[in-house]
């Protein structure tokens, strides 16, 4: 078991990725990329960002069983789930193109108004 300084550490990048995979999990949804760049998505920029939010929730998983043991790493990971539901959920209903941070390069691809 890592020491206490380095188990916050590990657990804090887990809610990072947890909440850059619940991102681009909403990014990759019509209605929620209309409200963050006027536009939907490609379907293929879609899938792309699906399976970011996919890799985002299973490196969170994988940085909370390094920092605990795998019965209280299952736990901490399904709380920064929700966490980041709540903070992805409250950011697009309070400033939705503060989302479009995880995605840079979808303005490239024409996507912005």
């Amino acid at each position: 078991m890592p020491e206490p300084a380095h188990a916050a550490w590990l657990l804090g990048a887990a809610l990072a990725a947890s909440v850059a995979g619940m991102g681009w999990l909403a990014l990759a949804m019509r209605v929620h990329a209309q409200q963050v760049w006027g536009t939907a998505v490609p379907p293929s920029t879609a899938k792309a960002l699906r399976i970011l939010g996919v890799l985002g929730l299973l490196a969170a998983l994988a940085l909370c069983l390094a920092a605990d043991h795998a019965s209280m790493a299952v736990l901490v990971w399904v709380m920064t789930l929700a966490g980041a539901a709540f903070t992805v959920a409250f950011t697009l209903a309070w400033r939705a193109r503060w989302l479009g941070v995880l995605a840079p390069w979808v303005r490239a691809c024409g996507a912005r108004r």
